[in-house]
């Protein structure tokens, strides 16, 4: 196996939680009776499908480690320290499912992360000192983990990506069936919307031991030697679009050359361009949902 042949599995294997092949899992997206949510030039669509996410993913569990609930839950429950990539990969398959999958397998995909919540519950120290119960089911630790999530996509795709069909307005508007299919009551359905739900949770926020253990590993996952230099710009270009006080909560600093910021814009496009290089220009969860829409539209 050449070496090119060689970085693009291990690139592979990075999303795939190890596993080498393409899983089968992506191309039973052609399955199904119904167009799912999302048209293919919808603005969720269009996030989605490029390669932005993958900048969004790693802001979304920075700020989704902020809020104390959610972090107890991360920190008792979740195999990070062991497995820090296979949360990804299990985060990829849900967010792929709701955008690619026909209505049922988004329904069916997302009723089963509901399942899996319903074993990750204890308790917490709130911002105020206080202990308190949680559960990953509850109704706010749900909603903090879609408005991160929605925010961190917006974010990273302003940032690093191109233009969103009817903005970030369409895109929340869109992507608020994810929220509803995770049982969340009236998501945000604007960009206004999203400001105003995200900011009533500032007061929850925190830093803490906890989130220092869990930053140190999603500042230096277990990657292979090529690509340790472009996820650390990946990592730097994530923080660079956090809000300030949420970098400041989790004592990150945008790069820089004393006062002169470093040129990550550049550097994070030309990382994102080459995962794309490797990955190819559209992936088999794509294809697959393409082609069972065009099946549906042509009956």
């Amino acid at each position: 196996m050449g070496m090119i042949a060689t970085w693009k599995t291990q690139l592979r294997t990075t999303f795939t939680d190890g596993d080498p092949a393409i899983p089968q899992w992506q191309y039973e997206f052609e399955k199904g009776d119904d167009a799912g949510y999302f048209a293919v030039d919808s603005a969720v669509w269009t996030v989605h499908s490029s390669m932005t996410p993958t900048v969004a993913g790693i802001r979304a569990l920075l700020l989704q480690a902020l809020h104390p609930g959610a972090m107890a839950g991360v920190h008792a429950h979740s195999s990070f320290r062991e497995e820090p990539l296979g949360r990804l990969a299990n985060t990829i398959r849900w967010i792929f499912t709701v955008t690619y999958g026909s209505k049922v397998a988004a329904k069916k995909g997302s009723a089963f992360v509901q399942h899996l919540h319903t074993r990750v519950h204890g308790t917490y120290v709130d911002a105020r000192g206080q202990e308190k119960p949680y559960a990953a089911s509850d109704p706010d630790l749900l909603r903090w983990v879609h408005l991160a999530f929605t925010d961190a996509f917006v974010a990273a795709h302003h940032a690093y990506g191109g233009s969103i069909p009817g903005g970030v307005d369409r895109y929340v508007a869109e992507w608020s069936h994810a929220g509803e299919l995770m049982g969340i009551e009236d998501p945000p359905r604007s960009e206004a919307e999203l400001r105003v739900q995200l900011a009533a949770f500032d007061a929850e926020l925190r830093d803490s031991e906890q989130v220092q253990e869990v930053l140190t590993y999603i500042r230096r996952p277990p990657l292979p030697r090529s690509q340790r230099l472009g996820y650390r710009i990946l990592f730097a270009g994530a923080v660079a679009t956090l809000e300030p006080r949420h970098r400041e909560l989790l004592g990150l600093k945008v790069p820089s050359l004393g006062p002169v910021p470093l040129p990550i814009r550049t550097a994070v496009r030309l990382v994102l361009g080459v995962i794309r290089l490797g990955l190819g220009p559209e992936g088999p969860a794509e294809t697959a949902a393409k082609n069972r829409i065009r099946r549906v539209s042509a009956q």
